[in-house]
């Protein structure tokens, strides 16, 4: 996991396993409504999310093009706007895939704003 909002492509046309940068013919609006999201969530916005083992790890204002953080192959969030004309970001919200509930209220709280923003976006 990760604390972060990613927009497509998560694939590239040269399949490398990082850093190439696919933007796609909406890729300004990708970058609105990520940067809506990112920039109401407290971690999320530093672009620091210091997770452990990744603390080096940054994202510029809490944002990645997929397949520049890491290329997928066949992800859901391409398949969406390739094939059904449907805008999707992906969000990344913890470290940890499965919080224990003692955390549930954080991540809430977290992600209240970030969510209320981006349904207006919407």
């Amino acid at each position: 996991g990760s604390v972060v909002a990613s927009y497509p492509y998560d694939d590239s046309p040269t399949h490398k396993p990082t850093g190439v940068y696919s933007k796609s013919a909406d890729d300004e609006v990708f970058r609105y409504l990520a940067k809506a999201y990112a920039s109401n969530h407290p971690i999320m916005r530093t672009g620091t999310p210091n997770c452990p083992g990744e603390e080096g790890e940054t994202f510029q204002d809490g944002i990645t093009n997929g397949a520049q953080w890491y290329d997928v192959e066949g992800g859901m969030q391409d398949y969406n706007y390739v094939w059904a004309d449907c805008f999707e970001i992906t969000l990344e919200l913890s470290c940890c895939k499965y919080p224990p509930s003692s955390q549930l209220q954080q991540e809430w709280e977290n992600n209240r704003d970030s969510l209320l923003a981006f349904i207006e976006k919407v």
